[in-house]
């Protein structure tokens, strides 16, 4: 989890983000998401539909998404 908060931060510039913060209100926009998108591919080897990230919106449910590809679900 803190591994994805941690990249959120980066890709939004050095923001401090919390494990609940939503994507868009702290400033994120689709540039940003693919950025996460491509670097959670790199990362972890789990391929995040766009629309899925834009809708789970917070790391922790990015976190799951995670979890859940890598478990094949």
């Amino acid at each position: 989890m803190q591994e994805i908060v941690a990249l959120w931060g980066e890709c939004l510039g050095g923001r401090e983000v919390e494990a609940e913060d939503d994507f868009f209100a702290l400033g994120g926009n689709s540039l940003t998401g693919i950025k996460i998108i491509e670097r959670v591919s790199q990362d972890y080897g789990v391929q995040l539909p766009v629309r899925d990230f834009y809708l789970a919106g917070t790391p922790t449910r990015i976190a799951e998404l995670i979890e859940q590809g890598r478990a094949g679900t």
